[in-house]
């Protein structure tokens, strides 16, 4: 077996077909890192931007019916019951509260919702 030293191989010089492969391989590295390099500043100037130009104000917090609640403040509703109405009991589920009472010895429930500001129901409880 013949060794070749490695320097006897560096030495031999390219024939011109080899060496134009080889200065425009160099080029095109040259060229993909450049785009590589333009491509990840510009996605590194886009976030700081984004960081920069946030919004100050908080966003509201979306309860599940899409009812938006002030997140720097809370929320000043009035409920306008019949007069004469004794209020039992209370209950909230979502956007609607709903008040169990009687008036005039009927027995009553109005369910009030805050994202109308209103009552939107009125149900009068018989029994059989």
């Amino acid at each position: 077996m013949a060794n070749l030293e490695p320097e006897q191989q560096e030495d031999a010089p390219l024939d011109p077909v080899m060496d134009n492969v080889r200065r425009k391989m160099v080029r095109l590295q040259i060229v993909s890192g450049s785009i590589m390099f333009i491509s990840l500043m510009a996605v590194l100037g886009a976030v700081v931007y984004k960081v920069r130009h946030a919004p100050q104000t908080p966003a509201p917090l979306v309860t599940g019916t899409g009812f938006a609640v002030p997140a720097d403040q809370p929320l000043a509703v009035t409920a306008h019951l019949p007069p004469g109405f004794e209020v039992q009991s209370v209950s909230h589920s979502g956007g609607q509260i709903l008040f169990y009472g009687v008036v005039g010895g009927v027995r009553k429930a109005l369910i009030f919702d805050l994202a109308v500001g209103r009552i939107v129901a009125d149900v009068t409880v018989q029994d059989r």
